[in-house]
């Protein structure tokens, strides 16, 4: 300490004692603000560069998922062959520059992968918060990739970075897809519609979910009306794997304790296949057998397809040309180029009848219940069918 004053006078010993308390003071409150100052600085480190991302699982993804967006940052390929319900494709590599990234990965290692995808995303950034802000505009968001790595991680920094909250499905699609299996292993408490064609099953299912009972459309999740006409020359199917996810979650939603009602169908709908298990329990589920007179279910059969393109359904005619027989192909050709949809029906009608009653003849008979069915009124015959289904007294 300087005890000298000015022109290099000496100070008094009290003085000298009360600039060394002023200095001691002023040291500790520049300590205690270097300090305060160091946690505010420290602080908005924290804020800019910690995640702000949590991992969730797929039952704490499903919980929310009706509130929060969910992202798919796979890329557009991916994410049609399969993907989970209600997510939006946000992808961070185009088809093209992931096949490039994965063959730098296999024949240059980790890092060279690591660093073609940043050259490839360079210039993205600011065009991926932008797609993410007008799916998440309240800036929370889901995000996976196919099983949790790198492609979610690195969107999940920069949408952090932008002030979004981020969550990431653990173990990404792939997780997604081991649980949408194991949907199909549970045991549910199938009653099951049946009929010949052109009872009515379908507006009696849709009439019966109207009312409040649990129902899987089968055929609405595959897009297929399941005969070689089924398409309507219309309907796009999903995917094997999508049709899957879609009937994975709808079973998910069933509650174990009440009737599940469905169609009776065969394995296959158009090109998507029931999964072997639960086709096995749909197989051996009650089945209510709705019996409608013919003339009724042509009357039916004529009002949905007999206004379709008559090259389409000759076309379908001929592709179950061996099933049908040569004549019956022959007749029912015949009729839709005349315009006789009627006679169109009823000959395709004989073996659409003869392949259902083998379905009926290889079912446990004890599981089958008769319903004489009104006329294919789908509001009478969804109550009759609750009504036998409740009270157990065969029709």
């Amino acid at each position: 300490m300087n005890n000298r004053g000015p022109a290099g006078t000496r100070l008094h010993a009290g003085t000298r004692l009360r600039i060394h308390a002023l200095r001691k003071r002023h040291q500790t409150a520049n300590n205690q603000r270097d300090k305060e100052s160091s946690h505010k600085f420290k602080g908005r480190k924290r804020r800019i560069f910690t995640p702000m991302t949590r991992p969730i699982n797929i039952e704490e993804l499903l919980a929310v998922r009706e509130t929060i967006p969910v992202a798919d940052v796979r890329t557009p390929a991916e994410f049609t062959h399969g993907h989970i319900p209600g997510a939006i494709n946000l992808p961070l590599f185009s088809n093209e520059e992931r096949i490039n990234v994965g063959t730098t990965y296999r024949q240059q290692g980790r890092e060279a992968a690591i660093l073609l995808g940043f050259d490839l995303t360079g210039t993205k950034w600011s065009g991926f918060i932008q797609q993410a802000l007008q799916i998440a505009p309240h800036k929370k968001i889901a995000l996976h990739c196919w099983r949790g790595g790198m492609r979610s991680a690195a969107m999940a920094w920069a949408l952090d970075m932008y002030g979004f909250e981020v969550l990431t499905i653990r173990g990404g699609y792939k997780s997604f897809r081991h649980w949408a299996l194991r949907q199909f292993q549970r045991t549910y408490p199938l009653s099951v519609i049946g009929g010949m064609t052109g009872s009515g099953k379908t507006r009696v299912l849709t009439q019966l979910h109207a009312s409040g009972e649990q129902t899987v459309d089968l055929e609405d999740l595959a897009q297929h009306q399941g005969s070689a006409y089924g398409s309507l020359n219309r309907l796009i199917q999903p995917t094997q794997e999508q049709f899957e996810n879609n009937l994975a979650l709808q079973l998910a939603k069933m509650n174990p304790n009440r009737p599940v009602w469905i169609e009776d169908e065969s394995q296959n709908i158009g090109k998507c296949l029931i999964p072997k298990p639960l086709w096995t329990q749909l197989r051996n589920a009650t089945l209510f057998d709705l019996q409608v007179p013919e003339e009724d279910r042509v009357a039916a059969l004529l009002a949905e397809y007999g206004g379709l393109n008559k090259d389409f359904l000759i076309g379908s005619t001929e592709r179950i040309g061996r099933r049908l027989g040569p004549e019956q192909t022959k007749a029912a050709v015949t009729a839709i180029l005349d315009g006789r949809m009627a006679d169109f029906i009823r000959q395709v009608l004989i073996y659409y009848d003869k392949t259902y009653q083998k379905g009926l003849a290889s079912r446990d008979p004890g599981t089958i219940v008769p319903i004489a069915a009104a006329n294919g009124d789908p509001e009478r015959n969804a109550n009759q069918l609750l009504s036998v289904a409740r009270n157990s007294i065969p029709i």
